[in-house]
C-alpha cells in the first residue's frame, strides 16, 4: 500500500508526508509493581443511532468494553466514567451509570482493577442550587458507585462552584461525603483548564491557598482518602503537594504534560498514575512501566520521552477538547470502526491538529498497523477536502 499522506500546514498548504517504519513496542506481560496506573478510557458511540447525537448519544457498548479489556490486558486499572470519557460534555450521569454498571461488571469477570467517578453532574448549576442539594447529588453517585463494587473517585463538582461562597463550603460539602463512604476514595482536583466551571475550586483561585484547603480536608479525613488525582498541568505544584500530603495518602498525577518525571518520582517519592493520555499512549506507557519495575530507568525515559509531544498536543488548548484526539487515536489504530463521538465532539479539533497527531503518533511508534492508520487519515483528509 502507499504510505504517502498530503497532510495540510497552519498555513493552507500541503506537503507529502511518507509513514515510517518504526519498530512495534512490545510490551511484557503481568501487572505493575512498583507504581499503580489508572487509564482513564474513554467511550465508543453508535453511529448508526437515530437520536439526537448531541443531546442523547448512544453508545456503543462491545466496542466501549472491549477497549477496556484492552488496557486490563496491558496491565492498567481503567478509571471509568471520568472527563475523557466526555463526562458532564456529552456523556450524561443516566448513561454514566449504565456505563459503571457494565465496566465494573466486565472488571470482575477478568479481574481488572476499575474505580469509577462519582460528582454531581446530574444537579444542573442554578442560583436555586443549595448545598445541600450538592451533598446529596455527590451522596446518590457515591452510593451508586459503592452498590456496584466500584472504588469512588470524587470528581470535582460544577455545582459546588457554582454555589459555594468560600473555603468553608468546600470542607462542609467533602467532609459530609467523606464521612459517610464505605471505602477510601480517590479524590480529583480537575483545574480550570479542562473545565472552566471549575474556576477557584477548594474557594481561592490562587492555587497554593486551594492547595490548603484541600490538603487540610485530606488531613482531617485521611483514613477515608486513598489519594488525590491533580490535573493541574504544573508539576511544580503537584510535587509540592505530593511532599506534603499524609503518609499513606497516595498522589495520582494527572498531569498529561509532566507524567515521566511525576511517575519516575525523586529522592522525596514518586506519584502514581490517572491519566487520559494513557489511553492513547497504553503501550507505551505499560512498556515504559515494567521498565521501570525491572529498574532499567534508560529505557523508561526513552519510551515515555516519545510520547510526550504527542500528549502535549492532544491537550493543548482549548484542554477540555482533548477526547478528540484520544478517540483518533483508538480510530486509527482499529478500536473502533469510525470517528464520531458523542455531542460530535469529532469536530472540535481542526484537520490540522488532526494531521500533526498523526506524524506524532507514527514518529512515537504508537500506530500498530500502518496501513489501516494510513487508510483511515486519507479518509478523514478526504472528508475535509483534501485528496491524496
Amino acid at each position: 500500500m502507499d504510505r504517502i499522506v498530503k497532510l495540510p500546514r497552519e498555513d493552507g498548504s500541503l506537503y507529502k508526508y511518507k509513514f515510517q517504519d518504526v519498530n512495534p513496542i512490545e510490551v511484557p506481560t503481568g501487572p505493575f509493581q512498583n507504581r499503580i496506573a489508572f487509564a482513564a478510557a474513554h467511550v465508543v458511540c453508535d453511529p448508526l443511532t437515530t437520536v439526537d447525537p448531541l443531546q442523547n448519544a448512544t453508545i456503543d457498548w462491545e466496542s466501549t468494553l472491549a477497549y477496556r479489556r484492552h488496557l486490563w490486558s496491558l496491565g492498567f486499572s481503567v478509571a471509568e466514567a471520568m472527563d475523557t470519557a466526555q463526562r458532564g460534555m456529552g456523556l450524561s450521569f443516566r448513561q454514566a451509570k449504565e456505563l459503571i454498571k457494565r465496566s465494573v461488571s466486565e472488571a470482575k469477570a477478568v479481574g481488572g482493577g476499575i474505580a469509577c467517578g462519582a460528582g454531581t453532574d446530574h444537579q444542573i448549576p442554578s442560583p436555586d442550587v443549595t448545598l445541600a442539594d450538592v451533598e446529596a447529588a455527590y451522596a446518590e453517585q457515591c452510593e451508586f458507585v459503592e452498590a456496584q463494587g466500584g472504588q469512588i473517585i470524587l470528581m470535582a463538582s460544577r455545582a459546588l462552584a457554582a454555589c459555594a461562597k468560600g473555603p468553608e463550603d468546600y470542607q462542609r460539602v467533602y467532609g459530609k461525603i467523606l464521612s459517610q463512604v464505605s471505602q477510601p476514595v480517590i479524590l480529583h482536583w480537575l483545574g480550570d483548564m479542562f473545565d472552566p466551571a471549575l474556576e477557584g475550586y477548594w474557594g481561592h483561585k490562587d492555587v497554593d491557598a486551594a492547595m490548603d484547603v484541600c490538603l487540610g480536608i485530606i488531613n482531617e479525613y485521611a483514613d477515608k482518602v486513598d489519594g488525590i488525582k491533580i490535573s493541574l498541568l504544573d508539576a511544580d505544584k503537584e510535587v509540592k503537594m505530593r511532599r506534603l500530603l499524609p503518609k499513606r495518602v497516595r498522589m495520582y498525577t494527572g498531569d498529561d504534560f509532566n507524567y515521566p518525571t511525576l511517575i519516575r518520582g525523586d529522592e522525596h517519592g514518586y506519584s502514581n498514575a490517572l491519566l487520559g493520555i494513557f489511553d492513547a499512549i497504553a503501550p507505551a506507557a505499560a512498556a515504559a512501566l515494567h521498565a521501570l519495575d525491572s529498574g532499567n530507568m534508560n529505557q523508561y525515559d526513552v519510551l515515555l520521552e516519545k510520547t510526550v509531544p504527542l500528549s502535549r498536543h492532544i491537550f493543548q488548548r482549548p484542554t477540555y477538547a482533548y477526547k478528540t484526539g484520544i478517540v483518533f487515536m483508538a480510530y486509527l489504530n482499529g478500536h473502533q470502526n469510525h470517528f464520531r463521538m458523542i455531542a460530535g465532539a469529532e469536530g472540535a479539533r481542526s484537520i490540522v491538529h488532526l494531521s500533526d497527531l498523526f506524524v506524532m503518533a507514527n514518529e512515537a511508534g504508537l500506530l500498530v498497523n500502518p496501513d489501516l492508520a494510513v487508510k483511515r487519515m486519507k479518509l478523514t483528509l478526504e472528508l475535509a477536502g483534501i485528496s491524496s
